[in-house]
């Protein structure tokens, strides 16, 4: 699979980021959509995947092979919330895509 057509402008496009931080699931902004089809339109080596371990209780981080028939690789990484889940992948894809680590103000009531 191509790149991606999409591109990630770190400052112009932390907006989106909060907006994700803030909801993972549902709905989403023009912006952040073109932001995710930016992740998610990647090759699959190496891609962050959430793995369920127990319906929805427990989630597994996860990096596929990109090969068809390789198991995909197993982090030492446990979530108890998908949202949770969704936002530490969020920011992993957003370290790999930009080459920064995604810095973002503390949450109110932090």
């Amino acid at each position: 699979m191509p790149p991606s057509i999409y591109r990630i402008d770190p400052e112009a496009d932390r907006a989106f980021a909060e907006e994700f931080r803030r909801t993972p699931v549902g709905h989403h902004s023009p912006g952040l959509q073109r932001v995710l089809h930016a992740f998610r339109g990647e090759p699959l080596c190496g891609k962050y995947v959430l793995f369920c371990t127990k319906p929805y209780a427990e989630w597994r981080l996860a990096r596929l092979s990109g090969e068809r028939g390789t198991p995909m690789k197993f982090e030492d990484k446990f979530y108890n919330s998908l949202e949770e889940a969704e936002w530490d992948v969020f920011q992993r894809r957003w370290k790999d895509f930009t080459g920064e680590d995604l810095v973002l103000p503390p949450v109110d009531g932090a």
